[in-house]
């Protein structure tokens, strides 16, 4: 065995194949891949096999497409058969919403092209004739994936590997992991078979590698625990039964090709064929967690007991989607543990707090994401970046510090029962919640706070009936406008007219201070640093020129600033922020210190024409009435002041573009606060004020927001960020920013879209002559000009207010033209305005 490897990969299933197969085709001369028993001994075994494109999420979407598209080319380049059937995918539908579901994933499915077609109940029964469709309402069909063998895809890849230089060694399992400063030394013990099981031998030996990756699948847990991290990759039982050969279906395939994979979403189950027989794979509720401290070591290939009880409903709704299995016997039957996360996509990416550790674990739906997620990790690991932005499959996206094993058994098991439950793009899931609340959590639910969940936080979505059911908020999902919209609506004017009181408590917050704070810092990010005492926005880039964060930077002395990022950013900003301060003072930089204050600030902030009316009743000074003049605290401007007796940081910002502030101040007094705002705002209206309302009103002053217009496959000046690039000194990505050049532009665009509908920004963009040309990353609805609105990338020369293109929203094309930046309000004059 070699003892020093330029990366080394741990877990030998199709995840750990496909990087190892991946970073050798990129370049990478001496990879090595370990596993513990035998390539494909884990949950790769015993999966179905199938190759789902469906997917809400951007990355995962392309991730799916390239591994489809990738297992493809494998017997060419191999000689060995990958067992792909192309035989397509049928997704079923039996209610009106499912087919608006279907129709919002088409939007992502167009944007990434994947070839997709509609299908109506009759088309369905004509083609394929053992389907009951009476109570369809029709189905969308991917012609081009299917199903394929798990292991021969497995030993393809392993061979291919193999070609590229890739070591492969078997029976040795991981037992420590030291950082060494400049690479991992990584503790092997050579595993032996011993009465059935497989247990460590007292051969050792220590394996150095410049970057390690773990895709150890259900083994998650034990690799966390070596590592220090917490990771909520946690099995759950999935159980598939497989039929004897069906007589019908035997005397079908004499004059027809093979069905494709059918899936019936409504009733939670997917369907193939299996030599003249059936595999039903059901996604039932109740399936528990497994292994949430780790997998025993008598477990390897092994299986658990099957429930059919729990399946039962399932199993008769195959029989009623199928009539021909309901005489049909059970062959073999299948319950294993499958690795989840509390959001069902994968964790791919660096490890949290670690260097050149990276993880590719919690694959659901590993067979499908294997190829392109080995694909898109050896770009990040040679090239620096992907060139798809990969934030939202980021290891660090579910926080860390306050996670548990228990949040995640549990998030994971929700995880897995909503895998065919509506996905409406405003869907809130209850598990495990309320958990992280700020003071005034219990007054805004008094209020009628309908509440979303932000990094484990709970931050009010929008404010309906007092009296409103429990039910209220389920009930008001949708794909189009919700029973939530109208209340948004009103938010949204209050703002625009009066005055409204938005909780941000959940924002990230970091503070840096030290003598190397101010020259870290110019060094880290695009902008310039603000002055004491003002705010500046600004971006953190990434070595690809990308935008990888983005902060409000508050300077309150030379050198302490106090900056803050998004709140469903938070782990991942800061573990950014951490790891470049360690690099400026290991290159010789000046002290720094890296505080996540979070949790020790709440935030309120107050917006509209009477903000300052509401606020100078509260403010203590002595002189009242000037005390938040533009002469005294003008725009971008941090002033410590005192509000009753709560001492504020306020910032003069305003995310939603009218004249308002933010108001920092120790969360412990956060209720008192509250309470005085309420009080002094009452006579002038004040209306509470939840998330989706603010997003709306951002839109309307195109305020880019990180994860939608901004990530790390757009650099600032492509974001039209332009204004906030300093090009006079250097800083991290600059170069790469300057030599991408403008691939796409981001813009605003107002849309006559339907009366019952708004973009949710995911949609495709197309001229007027019906070329796709772009996609929206933002959508909403605008009250200041009575329309929809979006934001999203297009051709550059495409970017030009007054270019007329159209929006695929419902499936159907609306008008839409590209704005000035900043539609509402152009010059600032509102969020300047002085009183």
């Amino acid at each position: 065995m070699k003892s020093q490897v330029k990366a080394l990969v741990v877990g030998g299933g199709a995840v750990g194949t496909s990087i190892a197969y991946h970073l050798a085709r990129a370049g990478w001369q001496d990879v090595m891949l370990l596993e513990r028993d035998e390539l494909t001994s884990g949950s790769t075994w015993h999966a179905a096999g199938l190759l789902p494109y469906f997917n809400m999420s951007y990355a995962t979407t392309h991730i799916h497409d390239y591994s489809i598209r990738f297992y493809k080319t494998l017997e060419e380049e191999t000689g060995l058969d990958a067992g792909f059937f192309v035989v397509g995918n049928l997704r079923m539908a039996q209610t009106d919403a499912r087919m608006d579901e279907y129709r919002l994933y088409a939007t992502t499915a167009e944007t990434c092209g994947v070839p997709f077609e509609w299908m109506t109940p009759a088309q369905i029964r004509d083609r394929w004739s053992l389907i009951h469709t009476d109570d369809l309402k029709g189905a969308i069909y991917h012609p081009t994936d299917g199903y394929i063998n798990p292991a021969d895809v497995t030993m393809a890849m392993a061979k291919g590997a193999r070609r590229r230089g890739v070591t492969i060694e078997r029976k040795w399992q991981v037992d420590g992991y030291a950082w060494k400063g400049d690479h991992w030394d990584v503790t092997l013990t050579k595993m032996v078979e011993k009465g059935g099981n497989l247990v460590p031998s007292d051969e050792t030996t220590i394996v150095s590698a410049e970057h390690v990756v773990t895709a150890t699948g259900n083994h998650a847990q034990r690799t966390a625990r070596q590592l220090g991290i917490k990771m909520p990759a946690i099995p759950v039982e999935h159980q598939f039964i497989v039929t004897e050969p069906d007589p019908a279906l035997v005397e079908y395939r004499k004059s027809h090709e093979q069905h494709p994979v059918i899936r019936d979403a409504d009733a939670k189950w997917y369907v193939r064929e299996e030599r003249g027989g059936w595999i039903l794979g059901p996604y039932e509720l109740n399936a528990p967690a497994r292994f949430e401290y780790g997998v025993p070591d008598s477990f390897r290939a092994d299986l658990f007991p099957l429930d059919l009880e729990r399946i039962e409903e399932e199993y008769m709704s195959m029989i009623h989607r199928i009539p021909s299995t309901e005489t049909v016997g059970l062959k073999d039957d299948f319950n294993g543990p499958i690795c989840y996360t509390p959001d069902g996509n994968p964790l791919i990416g660096p490890a949290p707090g670690l260097r050149n550790m990276w993880l590719a674990e919690g694959f659901s739906f590993g067979i499908t994401a294997a190829g392109g997620a080995g694909y898109y990790l050896a770009q990040m690991m040679v090239d620096g970046e992907a060139e798809i932005d990969m934030a939202s499959l980021d290891p660090k996206r579910f926080g860390e510090d306050w996670m548990t094993t228990e949040y995640a058994a549990r998030k994971n098991e929700e995880a897995y029962e909503h895998v065919y439950i509506l996905h409406h793009p405003d869907e809130e899931r209850p598990a495990c919640r309320p958990l992280r609340t700020g003071p005034c959590y219990d007054r805004q639910k008094a209020e009628g706070a309908q509440f979303g969940c932000v990094n484990g936080w709970e931050r009010p979505n929008y404010y309906g009936p007092k009296d409103a059911p429990d039910s209220f908020d389920h009930d008001a999902r949708s794909f189009r406008r919700g029973g939530w919209w109208q209340y948004a609506v009103d938010e949204a004017k209050a703002i625009r007219e009066g005055v409204g009181l938005i909780d941000a408590t959940a924002f990230a917050k970091h503070a840096v201070t030290g003598p190397g704070a101010a020259e870290f810092l110019s060094g880290f990010t695009c902008n310039k640093l603000p002055n004491v005492g003002r705010i500046n926005l600004t971006y953190a880039l990434s070595a690809a020129g990308t935008v990888r964060t983005e902060y409000t930077i508050v300077r309150r002395g030379e050198q302490d600033f106090y900056l803050v990022s998004a709140g469903a950013w938070a782990a991942y900003d800061g573990d950014y922020l951490r790891k470049a301060a360690e690099d400026y003072m290991a290159a010789g930089g000046g002290h720094v210190t890296i505080q996540d204050i979070t949790s020790q600030w709440g935030v309120f902030a107050i917006a509209g024409p009477k903000s300052r009316d509401v606020l100078t009743t509260l403010v203590r000074d002595a002189d009242p009435t000037t005390a938040l003049s533009n002469k005294r605290f003008p725009w971008l401007s941090m002033r410590n002041i005192e509000l009753g007796m709560v001492p504020v940081m306020a910032l003069r910002v305003a995310y939603t573009g009218e004249l308002g502030w933010e108001l920092h101040h120790p969360i412990e007094m956060s209720a008192h606060l509250w309470d005085r705002l309420m009080d002094a705002g009452r006579p002038h209206g004040l209306k509470l004020v939840g998330g989706r309302a603010q997003n709306w009103l951002r839109m309307e002053k195109s305020y880019r927001a990180f994860g939608h217009e901004l990530g790390r496959d757009a650099t600032p000046l492509e974001a039209g960020l332009d204004r906030f690039v300093d090009c006079t000194r250097p800083y991290t990505g600059k170069p790469a920013m300057l030599e991408t050049g403008i691939r796409s532009r981001c813009c605003t665009l107002l849309i006559d879209g339907p009366e019952d509908a708004d973009p949710w920004g995911r949609e495709a963009l197309f001229t007027e002559d019906g070329e796709r040309v772009g996609r929206l990353t933002s959508g909403g609805y605008s009250v200041a000009f009575g329309k929809a609105i979006g934001m999203g990338y297009v051709r550059p020369g495409l970017a030009q207010p007054g270019t007329r293109l159209k929006v695929r929203i419902m499936d159907a094309l609306w008008d839409a033209e590209v704005t000035e930046d900043s539609p509402y309000d152009p010059k600032n004059e509102v969020i300047r305005r002085d009183g």
